[in-house]
């Protein structure tokens, strides 16, 4: 018999990172499309959590990331008060290569078939044009484009949502929420990262960036001279004088390597799942270095597409993400009171309105 006490069954059923209530493994072959769908709790709501478009190196890896992802999502859309449960989608390919009208449709009516317990919406690897696409067959389908019934791109009220997370960090560190003179290194100026950049040099920061992708970061720069290009996130983490890092790319960008060499005194930024392994936001602490919890922070974009459900208002999910800066604070109050780190605050805070929801009766 197999030994799977370390595969996904082990990690889905016995697990502390488990605990999802359904994962569905999606395979078309005509269109090629190969994807997982996990949701992990319906406990506040229909689980709500974009689509991850990846070449990961094999299936076992992209059903962890899914895994992770998903039950991530859950702990976003109660911190941020929403109606949702958590869920996530990965479909397993190179976006530029595999990505087809005919692999969007079958992925879109493989969403359909679960009848509203899941909603998607982007991620990594997958844009507003693509919804539109997954929509003509699933109509939970959010972060569509306006002249869709949409509400266009998400990555614009999620570097709002991050920018007030700073704002905040500021405000609990410094005594002041002004980040007037301050110095951001932001890793990664993909659709969040780039729209973060104005931000911040509207409020007068002093900004370095990176990013693997040099044309991203020429873009930056031809736009704004005024921005710093480090050589790469091993460079930007080093920089002295650095006083908040923000990491914008993929996940487990605070790790064991990370986390010794960081001169910033606050942690920030769009990235998802950005602690590499349960304890680094324990090292972070013992560093003295404040987290601004990523799923906190980056609640903006998915405020944003559950707002499309019910007609999108722009002005009005401003207005929600603005309370990021107050639901911030709030955990790092929290994580004083209980002499803990903020991660674990805001992980606690979560729960207990799952917990609620669920003793309530529950969706």
């Amino acid at each position: 018999m197999t030994d799977v006490s370390t595969g996904v069954l082990h990690t889905l059923f016995h697990s502390d990172q488990g605990g999802h209530e359904q994962v569905v493994l999606c395979q078309d072959r005509k269109s090629g499309l190969k994807a997982v769908i996990a949701i992990h709790s319906t406990a506040l709501g229909p689980a709500l959590g974009g689509t991850r478009f990846y070449p990961y190196a094999n299936e076992e890896e992209a059903v962890a990331d899914a895994l992770n992802l998903a039950r991530g999502m859950s702990y976003k859309n109660a911190m941020a008060g929403l109606d949702h449960g958590g869920g996530k989608a990965v479909i397993i390919g190179d976006p530029d290569r595999d990505k087809t009208e005919e692999l969007l449709l079958a992925y879109g009516r493989f969403v359909a078939s679960l009848g509203g317990r899941y909603v998607t919406a982007c991620d990594v690897g997958t844009y507003v044009a693509d919804m539109d696409v997954v929509a003509r067959e699933c109509r939970w389908t959010t972060g569509r484009s306006p002249e869709n019934g949409g509400a266009g791109d998400s990555s614009v009220l999620t570097a709002y949502g991050v920018y007030r997370g700073m704002r905040a960090s500021a405000q609990h560190l410094w005594g002041d929420p002004s980040l007037r003179g301050r110095t951001v290194g932001i890793a990664g100026v993909g659709k969040v990262g780039r729209h973060l950049v104005e931000h911040l040099l509207e409020e007068g920061a002093e900004v370095v960036i990176t990013d693997v992708r040099q044309e991203a970061v020429r873009g930056i720069a031809d736009q704004h001279p005024a921005v710093g290009v480090a050589a790469d996130t091993d460079a930007l983490i080093r920089i002295e004088g650095l006083d908040i890092y923000a990491p914008c790319a993929l996940g487990g960008a605070l790790n064991d390597a990370s986390v010794p060499v960081l001169t910033a005194q606050v942690v920030c930024g769009a990235a998802n799942n950005q602690l590499a392994h349960p304890g680094v936001e324990k090292d972070l602490a013992d560093r003295g270095i404040l987290y601004a919890p990523d799923y906190v922070v980056n609640a903006g974009g998915v405020i944003q597409v559950a707002d499309e459900l019910h007609g999108f208002d722009f002005e009005r999910c401003r207005a929600k993400a603005a309370k990021i800066f107050d639901t911030t604070l709030a955990i790092f109050a929290r994580a004083k009171e209980d002499g803990i780190p903020p991660a674990a605050a805001a992980d606690r805070i979560a729960e207990q309105r799952m917990h609620e929801a669920v003793t309530a009766g529950g969706h």
